[in-house]
């Protein structure tokens, strides 16, 4: 990936985290650990890899993506509308009476949501759904889906790890958001993954595993996916991304109370601040 491309996508990175952390800093609490965790690989997937019209977020041939993580989604609001998919004034009304961007992800609100989300642990077998959908439509585009390390807990995560490979759904890509923090403490202590790559390599998947916030290797691990997915025996591919939770803020970053906080105008305004003061 040349440098100029990775500059910019890193500049507009640095939007969505001002714009994530200003959206939760406005109602005063929010899921602000899971949601800074996911902010590059939105935006690398937006601004980069998915095929979609802001214009029309129903296009039937564009690239889907599952939030299956749903309390991340003041993350991907901040994309869609920087991106263009509804008005960015949108964003100060947050799980507000009336908003369009409840707190978890809601396709029958905002648009560009394409799946509802929140409920931990359905998300990717939703993906299934869809990429199934789309085999017998003969459409050729990417189902993409993001599912939390502590979300991995889930048993409906597994069934829908078997039913993928079975049906040889190739074109999902799937990334864990492996920042090692969940709700009530860090996931080896919940509940291990233990050989996570392994798990999923057992269940037939392609596995891949990268820094999740450094561009160019989740770009080269989106493109190995991409490959192997176009062969005759293509798999579904899993990519672990090895992240920080409240990545950017340091009143968040990687605390085990971040996942959901309360938060006040001067300290995200330190926070935005600050995201400008790095090199």
């Amino acid at each position: 990936m040349e440098q100029g491309i990775v500059d910019n996508l890193k500049a507009q990175a640095r939007e969505v985290r001002k714009y994530t952390i200003d959206t939760i800093a406005n109602l005063g609490v929010g899921h602000i650990g899971g949601s800074l965790s996911v902010v590059e690989i939105l935006t690398l997937l937006y601004y980069r890899e998915m095929r979609v019209k802001a214009e029309d977020p129903l296009w039937r041939e564009r690239d889907k993506l599952v939030l299956s993580k749903g309390h991340a989604g003041p993350a991907l609001y901040s994309v869609l509308a920087l991106k263009g998919f509804f008005p960015m004034e949108w964003l100060s009304t947050l799980n507000r009476g009336g908003t369009k961007l409840p707190s978890h992800c809601d396709r029958n609100l905002t648009p560009g949501i394409d799946m509802t989300t929140g409920s931990l642990g359905q998300g990717l077998s939703a993906a299934c759904g869809l990429a199934i959908a789309n085999k017998l439509d003969g459409i050729d585009n990417w189902t993409y889906v993001i599912i939390g390390d502590g979300e991995t807990n889930e048993g409906q995560n597994w069934e829908a790890a078997m039913l993928a490979p079975h049906q040889k759904l190739s074109r999902i890509i799937a990334f864990t958001d492996y920042n090692k923090l969940q709700l009530d403490g860090t996931t080896d202590q919940i509940l291990s993954l233990g050989d996570i790559e392994g798990k999923w390599r057992t269940f037939g998947w392609h596995v891949d595993r990268c820094d999740g916030h450094h561009f160019p290797s989740m770009s080269c691990a989106i493109a190995r996916a991409k490959a192997q997915a176009l062969r005759e025996d293509g798999k579904p591919s899993m990519i672990i991304l090895d992240t920080i939770k409240g990545k950017g803020a340091a009143f968040a970053e990687g605390k085990l109370t971040n996942h959901n906080m309360n938060i006040d105008r001067q300290t995200a305004d330190i926070a935005i601040a600050a995201l400008y003061e790095e090199k």
